[in-house]
């Protein structure tokens, strides 16, 4: 693969900076914002009169999602962000009081307070906290009982890059009956999911982090045998299979996904969620993978030679894309400040430096980030 060349004809944004932040918010590739422009012409001069053409591009667009992680094409849902995603799930779910779900400490809130909201239908979460950087499967394991019907994590621990093993955690869950919810926004892109082979019941991922799309445009994934057993919430014109312009009004849902996509889309959100999907299938996802995990190996070993220390399990099993570090006396959010200046850009979480390299990060990138790690 040639890497240099999909950087300078992919990504305008190494003219400026080198970029380590895909776990926050990636830049976009030049063909993703290709059709940003484009949309966002056709609407200045046209209006709806081409929203019909757009609109059946989506279902390519859906098709591929499907493609990247082993699904039917029912079982995809757009939706605007993980966070709707996980409402969709914990709030349609099928739930009787004194149910639990049990989950990490360390998620990301948006995938603890869907579930905390449940509580006034007398639904508690349980959070298992990690040790030695890691979360154990026997910890998690431990916390289920006869009433737990959900585990929900992340694939990849937004704070910490500890990943979780899906594998792992379909076995327990089906020896135990409990569904398996799965945060994949971290994990989509530096690794394969393929629930063909791994059969996580949901799962939910915006696409502006390792998917390398914008902001509101996301994937929900509903396990073909759950599309009955959920209620649909945020029902609206677009769930049923009847027209909005017929003279009745027949309440038939949908018998896929697409019963909670409610309304009207972000458009343009999803086809530039295309394009840049449509990149990583190019490449192959398998590709894609081993170059950021490859990538972040080579961040881990120039922050140690800075004499940084890396957080957590260095079991490649448990490794991902995202790299925290730690140094004792360095303060990680006034050198992700400092490093913005020098045109690197990391970030810090939960009190350490959080580095999140792609695919088209280089040399030269490295050695401005271990540039900048040794000014600390």
């Amino acid at each position: 693969m040639d890497w240099g060349a999909l950087r300078a004809r992919e990504f305008p944004v190494t003219e400026r900076w080198a970029y380590f932040d895909h776990a926050a918010v990636s830049p976009l590739p030049r063909r993703a914002g290709d059709v940003l422009r484009a949309w966002t012409l056709d609407q200045e001069q046209n209006g709806a009169v081409n929203w019909p053409a757009w609109e059946r591009k989506l279902e390519g667009i859906r098709g591929d999602i499907a493609r990247l992680i082993g699904a039917n094409v029912d079982e995809i849902a757009f939706v605007s962000n993980t966070t709707h995603g996980i409402g969709l799930i914990a709030e349609g779910f099928p739930w009787r009081a004194g149910d639990n779900v049990v989950t990490a400490e360390e998620e990301y809130p948006s995938n603890l307070y869907p579930w905390m909201n449940l509580a006034s239908r007398g639904v508690t979460l349980r959070r298992v906290p990690s040790r030695e950087g890691r979360i154990w499967l026997r910890d998690l394991a431990d916390a289920i009982d006869s009433r737990t019907r959900v585990l929900t994590i992340s694939h990849v621990e937004f704070a910490s890059g500890f990943r979780n093993d899906l594998d792992n955690l379909v076995e327990l869950c089906q020896a135990r009956g409990v569904a398996l919810f799965v945060d994949a926004i971290q994990g989509l892109g530096p690794h394969v999911i393929d629930v063909s082979r791994t059969p996580i019941d949901f799962l939910a991922a915006d696409g502006h982090k390792w998917l390398l799309g914008p902001e509101g445009a996301g994937l929900l994934y509903v396990r073909r045998d759950w599309i009955e057993r959920l209620r649909p919430i945020g029902v609206g014109w677009h769930s049923v299979v009847g027209s909005y312009n017929a003279p009745e009004n027949a309440f038939a849902l949908k018998p896929n996904a697409q019963r909670w996509e409610g309304g009207s889309f972000n458009m343009a959100g999803l086809h530039a969620l295309g394009a840049s999907i449509g990149l990583i299938l190019e490449l192959g996802p398998e590709t894609v993978s081993r170059r950021i995990l490859a990538q972040a190996d080579a961040v881990r070993a120039c922050a140690e030679a800075a004499a940084w220390t890396v957080y957590g399990s260095r079991e490649p099993d448990d490794c991902s894309g995202i790299v925290a570090l730690e140094r004792p006396g360095v303060d990680p959010s006034a050198l992700a400040r400092a490093l913005r200046s020098r045109g690197v850009v990391v970030a810090s979480r939960r009190g350490r430096l959080r580095v999140s390299p792609h695919v088209y990060n280089d040399g030269n990138d490295l050695e401005r980030l271990a540039a900048g790690l040794r000014i600390s």
